[in-house]
């Protein structure tokens, strides 16, 4: 795959997190509220080009963005979100 955003925007692509009960049950993605966490992929040049902008971000961040945010699309069999930079809300460390 290969995007390359425009503007202020990122490309995310959804972290899978498996998720077990108190029981032990393991919790299909289908049967739970996704999480907001995800992993930068792609930086628009744009970004990359600010001197403010440039050092708060780099591809493999893992990061929290904001619910109802971007634009999901699917790409090679793959769901990703493109989405503006201020969607963006912490980096997960």
């Amino acid at each position: 795959m290969n995007l390359k955003p425009l503007g202020d925007r990122v490309v995310i692509k959804q972290v899978e997190v498996e998720e077990k009960t108190a029981s032990g049950l393991v919790l299909p993605n289908s049967a739970k509220e996704q999480p907001q966490i995800a992993e930068v992929i792609a930086i628009s040049p744009e970004i990359l080009a600010d001197e403010k902008k440039k050092d708060l971000i780099k591809v493999g961040d893992k990061v929290v963005y904001a619910k109802f945010s971007g634009t999901e699309v699917e790409i090679d069999g793959e769901k990703v979100n493109i989405m503006k930079l201020s969607d963006l809300l912490a980096i997960v460390e």
